[in-house]
Formats: structure tokens, sequence, C-alpha cells
């Protein structure tokens, strides 16, 4: 079993299973967009071919074996043996899926807020566009952001879209459960996005009182599993019958009587896609496999997490910076962000260049620029992100 202060020396314990994106080598702090991906999915990758050419055809029945691995992995994330998992591509065909079953003739509004990622503000923005009444709350701050969401839902509203985790400044948004109590009230569903909370901030479908939720997340970002590997958790009673479907997702009724009515599966199977290219699932079941053989739970990887960026902000703190160039915002405490440092500048778009041909990968939103640890990165080598940063701040004054 890993303990968290073996992923703090160096070498850091982890690395050596990352050999093939050399992490030990390099300075890599976009990982809440891009952690690298273990030695481990290679091996599934490869396996996803080499069952394709022994199996052709037939190769399907293990494909949804591997699918299977993805949904339980998903699940040990979610703490949820309640709803089922639709699988996906990327979670804009999710969320396409899941606004397409909404009932907007009869309740025309959704409430989101401002700070959601691109997935959702664009495809919200492009149904304003046609006559959709879209409400965004202002996501700051993220601590009440719950109660003020829950003020703008009423009984024509057909389902708010929220993050648990905001995209641009990792601030964690609580009290979940109540925004879905009051939806229930309302007659409108709701829609968590988890991306930037699975596998770094814990999370319990059942202790947040998310029951009756929709979730969609996906594994590019904190769960290492690359592209092509996204879901959307279903409420077990859920009638909707989504407008955008794929042929899977009458799999379950295929040997029924046609009628004039388009048939759909069960639960999480109304939002099941067509075909696809399972070679994701080979990979991430293969991580999902490595995390559990190593006990890296979501409980150990917090805890590696705050630690890291508990270190980073206090060698940002003791550069002593020109709070016109950068800033953190010290008045949200560490213990309520998730899984990267959020600095303020607006030359962010320049330092994060400037760091990047020095060889320290980052990455920004706006005028923020994103610090982003993970689990396989010594703490030596985030110190050593943070005297380049000096170094740039140095050559900018």
């Amino acid at each position: 079993m890993i303990k968290p202060d073996e992923l703090y020396g160096t070498p850091n314990r982890l690395a050596s299973h990352y050999s093939e994106f050399r992490v030990a080598d390099r300075l890599l702090l976009t990982g809440h967009s891009h952690q690298a991906w273990p030695d481990r999915g290679f091996e599934g990758q490869q396996q996803a071919w080499r069952d394709a050419a022994e199996y052709v055809d037939e190769k399907w029945d293990r494909a949804f074996e591997a699918a299977e691995r993805v949904r339980r992995g998903y699940r040990r994330l979610l703490g949820d043996d309640g709803g089922g998992l639709a699988l996906g591509q990327n979670t804009h065909e999710l969320v396409v899926r899941f606004l397409s079953g909404l009932p907007l003739e009869d309740h025309p509004r959704l409430v989101t807020t401002d700070g959601e990622f691109h997935t959702i503000r664009r495809q919200l923005d492009r149904l304003a566009e046609e006559g959709v009444e879209v409400i965004k709350v202002p996501s700051l701050p993220a601590g009440t952001l719950a109660e003020r969401v829950i003020q703008s839902v009423n009984d024509r509203t057909a389902a708010a879209l929220v993050s648990s985790v905001l995209f641009h400044n990792a601030q964690i948004v609580p009290n979940l459960g109540a925004l879905s109590t009051a939806c229930g009230q309302a007659g409108a569903e709701l829609l968590v996005d988890a991306y930037h909370a699975l596998n770094v901030v814990p999370f319990s479908v059942e202790q947040q009182g998310l029951g009756g939720a929709f979730i969609v997340g996906g594994g590019y970002k904190y769960c290492q599993l690359g592209e092509g590997n996204c879901f959307l958790r279903v409420p077990p009673d859920t009638k909707m019958r989504p407008v955008v479907t794929g042929w899977f997702a009458e799999f379950a009724t295929l040997s029924d009587a046609a009628d004039s009515k388009v048939r759909y599966g069960a639960g999480h199977e109304r939002f099941a896609g067509a075909t696809y290219d399972p070679t994701s699932h080979y990979r991430a079941a293969a991580v999902f496999g490595f995390f559990e053989e190593l006990n890296l739970t979501p409980a150990l990887l917090r805890e590696v997490s705050r630690h890291q960026i508990e270190l980073l902000a206090r060698s940002f703190d003791a550069l002593d910076a020109d709070p016109q160039i950068i800033t953190r915002d010290r008045s949200v405490d560490l213990d309520a962000i998730g899984g990267f440092l959020a600095l303020h500048s607006k030359r962010a778009e320049e330092i994060s260049r400037l760091l990047r041909e020095r060889g320290l990968a980052t990455d920004y939103r706006g005028d923020i620029l994103r610090f982003g640890p993970a689990p396989y990165l010594s703490d030596s080598q985030l110190s050593g992100a943070m005297d380049i940063l000096k170094e740039v701040l140095q050559a900018i004054s």
C-alpha cells in the first residue's frame, strides 16, 4: 500500500509507473487538464488491437466487458450503487442527449452559472439564441452558489446545470443536495458536472444527497484515462426519452414487436449511443485496475492534492510577488478548492508562455494562470516550478 509521504520525496514512488510520459524528467503542471497516463494504459490499448485482430467482429463481447469495468471504476469514484451509467466519447454528446429529453416546450427555462465549462456554456448559449430561456447565475462566491441557483429555479424550469468544482478556479461548490431537493420540488431535473472533482475531491452521490440527479464527468483529467471515457450518471427511475438517441438505446427491445413509437431500454440504457471505438475503454479499464491495485483511493489522492496545493501556495506567497502583476485569492480557504492553484494576472497568457519556454507546462483561462500538480510529482519538482515562476516574474517586472 502506498502512503502519501512516499509521493512527496525524490524519487516519487509513482513516477516509475509513468515512464512513457517521463514525469520524473518534466515539469507537467497541467494535471487539472491532462494528467499523464500510467504505462498500464498502454497495455490496455494494445489489448484492444489484439482482441480486434483475434476475434474480428466478435470482439464486441470483450469490448462490452471493458466498458463494464469502466462503469465499475466510475461507480467507485461516485460512491453510487443506485444509478446507471451511460458512456460516451465526450461529455458534450451526453449533455446533448440529456437536453434533448427535457420538456422544453412546457418548461422553457434552463438555469446554469457563468462558471460552467465550455461544453455546457456554448450549448446553452446556442439554445438561448433559439429562444430557450437561459438564466446564468454568478458563480462567485462559490460557497453560496447552490443557494443562488435555488432562488432561480421555478415551475417553468426544465433543468439546472451546475458544476461541483468550478473549472476556471477550482473552487468547490457545496450544498448541491439542497439544490437537488429544490429541483425535485419544482419538477425540474438537475445535472451536475463532476469532471473537476472525480479522483481529486471525494464525491459521494449518497452522502451529498444526489440520488435523483444526473451527473456527467470523464477521465481525461484527474482519472488519467485519456480521451473517449466520459459518462452520464442516470437516476434509476428516469422516464426521459432523449430525442437525440442512438440504436444502442434499443438493444433491450430489439426482439419486441415493432410499433410506431420509438422504444428505449431502462434507466441509463435510454441514453446509450451507437457504434464506437472501444480502444479507449480498454485503456481506461486498465488504468482503473492500476489505481485499485495500488489502493490509490479518492481519500488518499485528496490528501496528496491538498499537500501539493498548500506547498504551491506557500511557495508562491514566499515570492512576495507584485500583486499588480500576479496574486491569488486568499479569501478562499485552500480546503475549499480542488486540484489546482489559481493565480490571477492580467498577463496570464504571457506568463504561461514564458514558463513553457523554460520547461514548465502550465495553462491559463482568461486572467487565471493555473498550476495543476499530480500525484506522480515530487515536492522538489513543485518547488522548482515556483522557482521558475520567480525567474519569469523578475524578467517581466
